[in-house]
């Protein structure tokens, strides 16, 4: 029972682009959105996350994001 668990796919989104404001999380050009990629559990999107996060370091209104896919395909499971 606990492999099933630990091996169940938990869809994340992996995605950024640049903010009008850093106060906020509105994107400067929805058109220009970074789409990194979806991964299969939290820790592989988490590593995607980081490496495209330091990358674009010195850009300060440059921001990634990690979406819960799994949750929004199947709420009760979040």
């Amino acid at each position: 029972m606990a492999d099933e668990k630990e091996n169940k796919q938990l869809l994340h989104l992996v995605f950024g682009g640049e903010l009008k404001s850093l106060s906020g999380t509105e994107f400067r050009n929805v058109n220009e959105l970074d789409i990194v990629g979806i991964y299969p559990d939290y820790k592989s999107a988490e590593v995607a996350w980081k490496a495209k996060a330091q990358a674009t370091v010195d850009n300060a209104h440059m921001r990634y994001f990690i979406v819960h896919l799994h949750r929004l395909l199947d709420p009760q499971t979040a």
